[in-house]
């Protein structure tokens, strides 16, 4: 994936003036983390609106601030869900140099037999995988193939996912990646061998937004 670049200027207007700002056509933002006082910052909106929503919790991109490349990722990001447009995004500066934690967003793909041939439920236990590595070895996401999981009880765990040996899994390696079950109608006519009852790992994770 070619790396995003977004321009950015150095940004005076903070509070209820940021509405203002915004029908400007500009995107308020900060950049904050490594080596770098907190900056606010303003980016074109319409670009930024198209590049940001395709990123995934893992993408390194450059912010060009006074002449200057600054490698980010995209923290966290405030959206309009009315308008179904960006409000105000937070940047992670970053080092080249140096290994970091990131939650790389896990894609299911593929068809588990067991679904057409038992009528299984597919459930997905973790949605986002904790890894350690060099910025530019962060994979985009960790691809997961349901296809075998062959009969109600079949699981995927996080040991048996394939990453880059420059990514470290700092996520616990028992910890339930996807499940088959039952239906509650083929769960009481029917026990499989081996099988266990998979309870669903729910995660919530989130802050409370305010705007500047």
């Amino acid at each position: 994936m070619e790396k995003v670049v977004l321009k950015a200027t150095k940004r005076t207007v903070t509070g209820k003036q940021v509405s203002q700002l915004r029908r400007t056509g500009q995107l308020p933002g900060v950049i904050y983390g490594h080596n770098i006082d907190p900056v606010s910052i303003s980016l074109e909106a319409h670009g930024a609106g198209l590049a940001i929503p395709k990123l995934t919790s893992s993408s390194v991109i450059n912010i060009e601030l006074d002449g200057k490349l600054i490698p980010v990722l995209v923290r966290e990001k405030q959206k309009n869900y009315i308008k179904n447009e960006l409000i105000h995004v937070d940047f992670q500066a970053i080092s080249l140099t140096e290994k970091i934690h990131a939650a790389v967003t896990i894609h299911f793909h593929g068809l588990s037999p067991a679904v057409k041939d038992y009528s299984a439920i597919i459930v997905h236990n973790l949605t986002r995988l904790e890894v350690e590595a060099l910025p530019n070895d962060l994979p985009e996401r960790v691809e997961v193939d349901l296809s075998g999981l062959m009969k109600i009880g079949d699981a995927i765990h996080v040991r048996d996912l394939s990453l880059p040996e420059a990514v470290t899994v700092l996520s616990d390696r028992d910890i339930m990646v996807a499940v088959a079950t039952a239906t509650r109608d083929e769960a009481a006519d029917a026990v499989v061998p081996g099988a266990e009852v998979a309870t669903p790992e729910v995660i919530e994770k989130g802050k409370k937004e305010e705007e500047e």
